[in-house]
C-alpha cells in the first residue's frame, strides 16, 4: 500500500505536467508582461498576485521564514520529515483519501524544507480552487502524521540519508559547509541525519505545525485566472487560522569561518569530488548585483566562464567546475565544486586558485562585463514562461525586500554595473587567501594539511 501511494504521487505529478502544464508554458513570455499586484485580506494577509486569465489555473507558492537550520539538535530532518509526510492525510482523509483527492483533480500539492524556509505549493484547475485551497489549508492546520505513512516516509529519508553518505560530492559538500559554519545551525544538515530522523515523534512533528506554521512568517505568491477579492477570501480561509506568531523563524547571524587551507576526505573512488568556498556577500548588500554579474564571469557562466575555459577547455583538468553566490538569511559564502581524476586534483586546485588570485586583483575585462549583462538580461524574461516561476519570483521579491516593482527594474540594476565598480567589487569579494578546498576521493601526491 505505501509503495502504491508513493508510485501515484509521482505519476500524479506527472500528470499535472501534462493536464496544467499546458498552456501555461508561454503565458507570460517578456518580464514587462508581468503586472504585479498587492493584495491584503480582511484578516491582513498580504499575497502577491499575477493574474492571467488566458488559461483556467492557479497556482499558489507559500513560503514561511525558518527552516532546517531551526530543528533541535538531536533531530535534525525535523523539518524535512513534516515536508514529506504533511500531505499523508490530514483532517477526515487518510494518507490514501488525500492522495486520491488530489489524483482524481489532478493537483500537484507540494512540500520541501531548506535551511532558512519551509516552503509549499499547489496548482490546480481553476474550476477544482475551491477544493484545492481547502485541502492546503487541512494539510496545514490538521495534519495527521498516521503510524504508517510516517514510518513509511521515515525509512524512506533515513535510506536516502545512508545513500547520500556514500556519495563524495555529497561527503565534500557536508564537510565544506561544516567548516564554514562549525557549530552553527547551518552546519547541519537540512535532510537530517539517521539518528535524527530515528528520534522523532508524532509529537514533534505536531509541534512544528503549530508553532512554525504562522502568519507574521508567511510569503505568498499567486498566479493565474483568479480576481483579487476572490483570492482574498480564499487567503483567509486557508491561512486565517494560523497562529499570529510562529516561535522562532531564524537562527543567529555568522560569518563564514573559511580561512583557506585543504581537507581530504579519503573514499576509494577514481574520481575525486572536490568543493571549495570563501566569505560571501549578503543579498542586501549594495554591491550585490556587480556580485552576481562577477559570479557569471568567474564561475556560474557555464561554458564560457574564466573557470571553466581555464580548467576545462585550455587544460583539460575537470570534468566540471563552477561557482555561485550563496546568501543565506543569517550568512553568506561563494561556493563552488569541481570534478576531476584523483591525478590531477593538484593541478585542478592550484588553477583554480590561481584564476581566483588574477581575477580578485584585476576583475574582469570589459568584454566579458558587456557579454555577461548581455546574457543576464537576456535571459532573465525566459523566467517567466509558466506560473511556477512567476509564483516563485514572487515569494523571492518579497523574501529579499526587492519591492513590487522589481521585475520591472532588475535589468537596469544589471545594466548599471560599470566595469570601475566590477573592478572595486571584486577586489574586495574575491578572498584567495581565504579560498578552502574539501577533496573527497584518494588524490594523488596531495596532503590534507596543504
Amino acid at each position: 500500500m505505501g509503495m502504491n501511494i508513493t508510485i501515484r504521487k509521482f505519476v500524479r505529478s506527472c500528470l499535472a505536467v501534462a493536464v496544467v502544464g499546458v498552456g501555461v508554458m508561454f503565458t507570460v513570455q517578456t518580464a514587462d508582461a508581468v503586472e504585479v499586484e498587492r493584495v491584503v485580506s480582511d484578516k491582513g494577509i498580504e499575497a502577491w498576485l499575477v493574474r492571467d486569465h488566458s488559461n483556467p489555473i492557479v497556482t499558489m507558492e507559500f513560503k514561511f521564514e525558518g527552516g532546517g537550520a531551526l530543528d533541535p539538535k538531536g533531530k535534525e530532518g525535523l523539518a524535512s520529515l513534516v515536508a514529506a509526510t504533511i500531505d499523508e492525510g490530514a483532517g477526515d482523509l487518510d494518507s490514501t483519501a488525500f492522495q486520491t483527492a488530489l489524483d482524481d483533480r489532478s493537483m500537484t500539492l507540494r512540500f520541501s524544507a531548506g535551511l532558512d524556509s519551509f516552503r509549499g505549493t499547489f496548482k490546480t484547475l481553476n474550476k477544482h480552487r475551491d477544493y484545492a485551497f481547502e485541502l492546503a489549508r487541512l494539510a496545514l492546520k490538521e495534519a495527521r502524521f498516521d503510524e504508517e505513512p510516517m514510518e513509511r516516509i521515515r525509512t524512506q529519508l533515513i535510506s536516502r540519508v545512508n545513500q547520500n553518505s556514500q556519495s563524495p560530492n555529497y561527503q565534500a559538500s557536508r564537510k565544506i559547509f561544516e567548516l564554514a559554519f562549525g557549530d552553527h545551525p547551518y552546519g547541519q544538515s537540512s535532510s537530517g541525519t539517521v539518528e535524527g530522523l530515528s528520534a522523532l515523534t508524532r509529537d514533534d512533528l505536531m509541534t512544528f505545525t503549530q508553532t512554525r506554521f504562522a502568519r507574521d512568517n508567511l510569503i505568498i505568491g499567486v498566479v493565474g485566472d483568479i480576481q483579487a477579492d476572490e483570492l482574498k477570501i480564499y487567503l483567509d480561509k486557508t491561512f486565517g487560522d494560523l497562529p499570529a506568531k510562529a516561535s522562532s523563524s531564524g537562527v543567529a547571524k555568522v560569518d563564514a569561518l573559511l580561512t583557506g587551507g585543504t581537507t581530504v576526505i579519503d573514499v576509494d573512488v577514481p574520481q575525486s569530488s572536490i568543493q571549495f568556498g570563501q566569505p560571501g556577500i549578503s543579498r542586501d548588500d549594495p554591491d550585490f548585483y556587480a556580485a552576481h554579474v562577477l559570479n557569471y564571469i568567474l564561475g556560474g557562466g557555464s561554458f564560457v566562464s574564466r573557470l571553466y575555459q581555464q580548467v576545462r577547455e585550455e587544460r583539460g583538468l575537470a570534468y566540471s567546475v563552477y561557482s555561485y553566490l550563496m546568501p543565506l538569511d543569517s550568512s553568506s559564502a561563494v561556493m563552488g565544486g569541481a570534478g576531476t581524476a584523483n591525478a590531477r586534483v593538484k593541478e585542478t586546485i592550484d588553477v583554480i586558485r590561481d584564476v581566483w588570485k588574477e581575477f580578485a586583483e584585476n576583475g574582469p575585462t570589459q568584454a566579458e562585463l558587456d557579454d555577461a549583462k548581455t546574457y543576464l538580461t537576456g535571459a532573465f524574461p525566459l523566467r517567466f514562461t509558466s506560473s511556477d516561476t512567476i509564483a516563485n519570483m514572487l515569494v523571492a521579491m518579497q523574501d529579499d525586500d526587492l519591492g513590487i516593482d522589481y521585475i520591472d527594474k532588475r535589468n537596469s540594476y544589471i545594466e548599471s554595473v560599470t566595469l570601475k565598480e566590477a573592478k572595486r567589487v571584486a577586489k574586495s569579494l574575491y578572498q584567495p587567501e581565504k579560498l578552502s578546498f574539501v577533496i573527497a576521493g584518494r588524490p594523488v601526491g596531495f596532503s590534507a594539511t596543504e
